[in-house]
């Protein structure tokens, strides 16, 4: 007797499963985002012997040398690791209008000089990316454009060109033919990603998959989709902004959260090779509520400007207000400088914003942020040529950091000449004769040593 059609229920924001709907997903709390999925019995043939894998002793197999192809752009082979991998499946996300098309048909100017690539593309006609790749200077016979969206035809294509790169743009516009549900849903997604995975690294052939984001700036779709990629990416910036930061989360063939930043522009993205001096630029001196932080970016030193702003409030629960800063990580700071340094905020709206669209997650920039708001309370000026880093504890005690060196190095390349820097750092710290290093144990004495003594006294 044949099974029968089963309807299950899935989110489509973390991929729970349910035999019936539910208003608020149970799994991660958002609300109306099961969607009932059809679904179908497969049959299973049995594996014929010749086909199943052997076991080897690890000892006895020879690593094999990673191939290595160059993009044309450096900034995105130091967010690869070195470049794009032979076999590797990389998956590239972010919102609509960031750039991520444009990057790809970037790639096909530089590697299409010498290697075959097809695009295929279940978004736009061959006339719109002829348009858009004649903009982009995109002029290579070795480019082959494909405008498809059933998956069993884009592999047949494949196994047929044989191309040397494969880009999908993007994954939610593509779908399997024996999987009863719309395209974008979340076994669709899954599915197809794993019958494109399956056919490229049996082919060996380096591929690029486009993924749409939701509303919360995760790749829309499952988990599972991440997990079985050889690398992420993310293109994060304002629309409204000309920057964007290309970010790696997850890359199996090199370092992880290393970003890499381009400017947007008429003829495509451009590369920022100085990425510290951009978030610079602009800068106002002589004005309270500001601070240069030494971030790390992976293995790369950024400076940032870090602005606080504290202004008395009208309101019974005064704002807590963060930009490029965890929201949370704020509220943890201001109840540690009121606590333990006598810096009184509870009746003021408190504002943070980190110049120049970059994001800030590693504890290292919680001293420059304390001394922004300090400064801005105080209404008094920090040294414009003081950078300061360091991660601040419950007990109100400044805690070292990694990589010191490489923070205060590119802090005097940059032409600063001081640094505050947690005390325990300052062991196998080499210092320079044109360089000041101030170590210190709380946030009074980091304030103290970020505000010159004329500025206090006016």
């Amino acid at each position: 007797m044949a099974e029968k059609v089963k309807s299950m229920y899935v989110c489509s924001e973390c991929g729970m499963e349910s035999a019936r709907w539910y208003g608020r997903c149970p799994s991660c709390g958002e609300w109306n985002t099961l969607h009932e999925e059809l679904r179908q019995p497969v049959a299973h043939s049995a594996v014929p012997a010749a086909g199943r894998a052997t076991v080897q002793r690890l000892s006895t197999l020879v690593p094999e040398g990673e191939l290595r192809s160059e993009t044309g752009l450096h900034e995105l082979d130091r967010v690869l690791g070195g470049g794009i991998v032979k076999g590797g499946l990389m998956l590239i996300g972010g919102d609509p209008g960031i750039g991520k098309s444009t990057l790809l048909l970037q790639i096909c100017r530089h590697l299409g000089q010498d290697k075959k690539i097809l695009y295929v593309s279940g978004e736009e006609s061959q006339r719109q990316i002829k348009l858009r790749a004649d903009r982009l200077g995109v002029d290579n016979d070795n480019v082959y454009l494909l405008c498809e969206t059933d998956v069993g035809t884009i592999l047949q294509q494949v196994e047929a060109e044989k191309p040397d790169l494969l880009i999908v743009d993007s994954i939610q516009t593509v779908s399997l033919s024996n999987v009863a549900s719309s395209p974008g849903s979340v076994t669709q997604v899954r599915e197809s990603a794993n019958a494109i995975m399956h056919a490229v690294k049996g082919a060996d052939i380096p591929t690029f998959i486009v993924g749409h984001v939701n509303k919360d700036g995760a790749i829309a779709g499952p988990k599972v989709m991440e997990h079985i990629v050889d690398c992420v990416l993310y293109f994060e910036g304002d629309r409204n902004n000309s920057y964007r930061i290309l970010r790696c989360i997850k890359n199996r063939y090199g370092s992880t959260n290393e970003i890499g930043v381009f400017e947007m522009a008429d003829d495509g993205l451009h590369e920022v090779d100085n990425p510290s001096q951009l978030m610079l630029s602009g800068r106002q001196e002589n004005v309270s509520g500001t601070c240069v932080v030494a971030t790390m970016e992976g293995t790369r030193p950024i400076l940032a400007e870090v602005q606080g702003l504290a202004s008395p409030s009208g309101l019974a629960n005064p704002r807590r207000m963060a930009t490029g800063f965890d929201n949370y990580r704020l509220s943890l700071l201001l109840a540690v400088l009121e606590k333990r340094a006598g810096y009184f905020f509870s009746t003021l709206d408190t504002y943070v914003n980190v110049v120049g669209g970059l994001r800030l997650d590693e504890p290292a920039v919680d001293l420059a942020v304390a001394i922004a708001l300090i400064t801005s309370l105080k209404d008094t000026v920090a040294d414009s040529r003081t950078v300061a880093f360091g991660e601040i504890g419950l007990a109100g005690e400044i805690r070292a950091v990694s990589n010191i060196q490489a923070r205060v190095n590119e802090a005097a390349r940059l032409g600063f000449r001081r640094a505050i820097v947690p005390f325990d750092n300052l062991k196998g710290l080499k210092k320079t004769a044109d360089f000041e290093i101030v170590g210190v144990k709380t946030v009074r004495e980091a304030y103290a040593a970020a505000v010159p003594a004329e500025a206090k006294k006016a």
